[in-house]
């Protein structure tokens, strides 16, 4: 199973602090909407989303379709079919892709210690 790019989504308390904080770790912005209260930021190879009032915990994030520097993948498993999979092992969603749809879509689940995982397509 192909889940694509790897993020940290963080729930931050006050997005403009936690830019500054991650900033002077050496990450710069490179995505997102400061006025929507989201951010993604990366050093080197690692990329963390920053997002204050979306999610309640940090999330484990992958992206189908993207890279590490989220440039367009040719080859890459839709969230809808790796749903399917996921569901043929029993696996519990929190969240569900409308099977039937095309594009951009996501799933969410759970692991075993409640950390949340989200598989957010987005092309």
């Amino acid at each position: 199973m192909k889940l694509g790019a790897f993020s940290l989504s963080l729930s931050v308390k006050d997005i403009n602090q936690s830019k500054d904080f991650y900033q002077k770790l050496g990450f710069q912005v490179v995505g997102g909407e400061l006025a929507q209260n989201w951010l993604i930021l990366r050093n080197g190879d690692t990329t963390i989303g920053l997002f204050q009032d979306m999610f309640d915990t940090n999330t484990l994030t992958f992206n189908p379709g993207w890279d590490a520097q989220c440039n367009e993948l040719d080859d890459f498993d839709d969230v809808r079919d790796i749903q399917e999979k996921l569901k043929s092992q029993s696996m519990a969603l929190m969240v569900e892709a409308d099977a039937n749809s095309k594009g951009p879509a996501s799933l969410m689940l759970k692991d075993p210690d409640g950390n949340p995982i989200l598989i957010d397509q987005h092309r």
